[in-house]
């Protein structure tokens, strides 16, 4: 050892590793061979904070079925609860995406863990003889155990942030049907006129679609509870204490606070990602109706005078650098773009999932990468079409009422009054000449001014009521 350098010794031989580094001479080639995104796994501390929490719940474990001393048991759960609360993040410095099936991750984790239990010890680090990355730290575990459960724990607490996240835009959505409940204006349907409804229908319809998503992501979070540990290499356990995957399942479920259960068959849970693209799918799922929403929010209030210009979204910024006065719809656009994205991660994940062999998938790097992404953007994305869109529009209040006015789809209401034959002349006959529907109506004599008035009412034209009896062919 220099003063800048201390030397570490693996499979390839001595490697110098920077003295203050808590990592080691793993996690050093790890970076050195995995120079790809520039994103270090320290961008997801969830990920961070649940390889502490395995490595605590597997020392405490370890400890109780004799297989480590109380000494080193106690200094690597210290270590691994300073890092649970946000210590030593920047020493996790591999790549997101990396070969091996993510044991630069799980050595990466050990290493610190293992230096920094050296220095509570009263150590320098490095020095290995006394507390060592594998053999100590990394005990009765292996990276196909720890990896995917690591996975699960940090994507379950990233599906409540996501849960809440949709929850804060429903009830946006919620507020803003409240207020617009007593806005009358056309539906439709192909982008045609289609009958009225109100605004605040329309936008309740979004509360619900989200409401709906938040029970799909719960479910989901029921399959990611299942987890490996203890499985070690395969599946089958080897190096562990039969006792080991229930103690460390206990351990694990009351350090993190999730619980988690033990897959009934090791073998199958180690080589399965179902539940990664159960997940997948639902974030997909999510992914497309938030979308839509967003386009119809940008279609309703295109304009603002050659569009629908039927809402108007909060200004954010000026839109141009050549059309003053320009005002794009900025947050739905971002909010489109995450969905693509995250509709994108979901084929990286189902190939990734697809392309496991045997006993193990050596691409879970690339799935948790993609997970993490898209849980982590929803979440971002739904807080911010909230804050910075949903809560400040506004609806053109007689413009909507005009278009219903003049709207040939509101002859669908008067359908039960003068049948289908009359109703499909006076539309005709409205678009032809550009009259009003209730202007032809009472010109024809079909109805009168008073019964028209009472049937155009927007209680009566956006909810079910009872209906005279059809009109008789002769009528028609």
């Amino acid at each position: 050892m220099n003063s800048t350098h201390r030397i570490e010794h693996d499979l390839l031989g001595d490697k110098n590793v920077p003295v203050a580094a808590y990592y080691g001479v793993h996690t050093l080639r790890a970076r050195e061979n995995f120079d790809i995104t520039g994103i270090a796994i320290s961008t997801y501390p969830d990920l961070i904070r649940a390889l502490a929490q395995i490595k605590k719940a597997a020392a405490q474990a370890n400890r109780r079925v004799g297989l480590l001393d109380e000494r080193r048991a106690q200094a690597i759960a210290a270590a691994c609860d300073e890092i649970a609360a946000g210590a030593l993040h920047d020493q996790f410095i591999v790549d997101v995406i990396q070969g091996g099936a993510g044991t630069s991750t799980n050595m990466n984790a050990n290493e610190v863990i293992a230096n920094r239990a050296l220095e509570l010890l009263g150590h320098a680090r490095g020095e290995y003889q006394h507390l060592h990355p594998n053999e100590h730290v990394n005990l009765s575990q292996s990276t196909n155990d720890v990896y995917p459960t690591a996975l699960k724990l940090a994507t379950y607490t990233g599906i409540y942030r996501l849960v809440d996240a949709l929850g804060y835009l429903r009830r946006a959505f919620e507020r803003k049907a409240t207020e617009f409940s007593d806005v009358l204006k056309m539906g439709r349907t192909q982008l045609q006129d289609a009958v009225p409804m109100t605004l605040g229908q329309e936008f309740s319809t979004y509360a619900v679609m989200l409401g709906e998503d938040e029970e799909r992501l719960r479910e989901a979070a029921l399959l990611i509870r299942e987890i490996n540990l203890g499985a070690t290499a395969i599946g089958t356990g080897i190096n562990a204490h039969p006792d080991y995957a229930a103690l460390v399942r206990n351990e694990l479920a009351a350090i993190s606070g999730i619980p988690v259960v033990t897959a009934p068959n090791l073998i199958e849970a180690t080589q399965d990602c179902g539940s990664f693209v159960q997940l997948s799918g639902v974030l997909k799922r999510v992914a497309v109706k938030l979308s839509k929403v967003c386009n119809d929010l940008r279609l309703l209030s295109s304009g603002p005078r050659a569009g629908f210009g039927e809402i108007n979204l909060p200004p954010m910024q000026a839109g141009s650098s050549i059309m003053p006065g320009k005002v794009n719809p900025v947050i739905p656009e971002v909010v489109n773009q995450i969905a693509y994205e995250v509709i994108g991660n979901d084929q990286t994940v189902t190939f990734a999932a697809e392309a496991g062999q045997l006993q193990l998938n050596a691409f879970e790097p690339i799935i948790a990468h993609s997970l993490f992404k898209s849980v982590l953007h929803l979440a971002r994305g739904a807080r911010t079409l909230a804050d910075r869109c949903v809560d400040g529009i506004t609806a053109n209040r007689e413009h909507l009422l005009q278009s219903v006015r003049n709207s040939i789809g509101i002859v669908t209401a008067l359908n039960p009054y003068i049948g289908y034959a009359h109703a499909t002349d006076v539309a005709a006959e409205a678009h032809r000449t550009g009259r009003g529907i209730a202007e032809i109506v009472i010109a024809r004599g079909l109805m009168t001014e008073q019964s028209l008035a009472e049937v155009l009412r927007p209680e009566v034209l956006t909810a079910p009521r009872a209906l005279p009896a059809a009109p008789s062919a002769s009528a028609a």
